[in-house]
């Protein structure tokens, strides 16, 4: 019960099998009040609805982490609300919500990314390119900016020690895969945000720190995963096998695995950690 009595605000985390509901069940079991958030509803044709959490999926997720907190033993509520990260908007009312409904705002995980999109860098759109950097980069500016105005408040009325920011980053932020051209420079630039943001806001008791998964297969990743097989010319099975080669710990990475960093970097316990960029890979990332 690490996280008890604490608010944590999750974005893209309105997938069954995705980071994001990991990390809201591992913060949901410690204690903390969740609210979930995802874009809720199809939005053009690269944000269909086999690529975003749409809001019966997200309800779906709230009730099984509901289920599995009252099983830890924890008196934590899960909430959901639909945000696209795109929007300055709709990042302000997802937070004044959260607050007008729990008084408070303590955590925030900037989760919410896209990683499907695959192919060589002189094939990729603009439209491409907008779309992944608008979500993957500008959404953590924009969440970070707004939130940390809401922790600085609660620091300065003196009801809080500060806060929480994470940013899920990637493998990708620090090496570079071919045919994930956005993706790679956009998860790149969000560890300049974290360390930019830690050295802004640490006056003020924020800690912001990113963390660094190599290969989860999630439903982003089942795509990631397809595509890699095509590449290689292998099936699944040759791709896994491929991508365990790699890992000195003998396996691919599992959604828990970065949900149990990100529970600690959320904790009293890394209070004095903040501009880190914490690889979760099995050793397969070491700098």
């Amino acid at each position: 019960m690490r996280l008890s009595g604490k608010v944590a605000l999750i974005t893209g985390a309105g997938r069954h099998k995705g980071l994001g509901e990991a990390i809201a069940r591992q913060f949901a079991g410690e204690g903390a009040h969740v609210v979930i958030t995802d874009i809720g509803k199809p939005s053009g044709p690269m944000l269909s609805a086999d690529n975003i959490g749409t809001a019966a999926e997200m309800d779906s997720v709230a009730e099984g982490i509901r289920a599995h907190a009252e099983a830890a033993g924890s008196a934590a509520n899960v909430v959901t609300l639909t945000c696209d990260v795109r929007d300055e908007e709709d990042i302000k009312r997802a937070i004044g919500e959260t607050v007008k409904q729990f008084g408070k705002l303590d955590i925030v995980v900037n989760n919410a990314g896209i990683g499907y999109i695959m192919k060589p860098l002189t094939e990729f759109s603009i439209e491409e390119w907008d779309l992944i950097l608008d979500v993957n980069l500008r959404g953590p500016f924009l969440m970070t900016k707004h939130a940390a105005a809401q922790m600085m408040r609660q620091h300065q009325a003196g009801g809080s020690k500060g806060g929480r920011i994470i940013n899920i980053a990637s493998r990708g932020a620090k090496s570079a895969t071919a045919h994930l051209v956005a993706y790679t420079s956009s998860k790149h630039g969000l560890v300049g945000l974290t360390r930019v943001a830690a050295v802004e806001l640490g006056a003020h008791g924020i800690t912001v720190n990113a963390v660094c998964p190599n290969h989860v297969t999630t439903g982003l990743g089942a795509k990631q995963n397809a595509h890699r097989g095509k590449v290689l010319g292998t099936d699944l099975a040759g791709v896994l096998a491929f991508r365990t080669s790699r890992i000195p710990l003998g396996r691919v990475g599992l959604a828990e695995d970065t949900a149990h960093a990100c529970a600690f970097l959320a904790s009293d316990e890394a209070a004095y950690i903040t501009g880190e960029a914490m690889n979760v890979s099995g050793g397969e990332e070491m700098h």
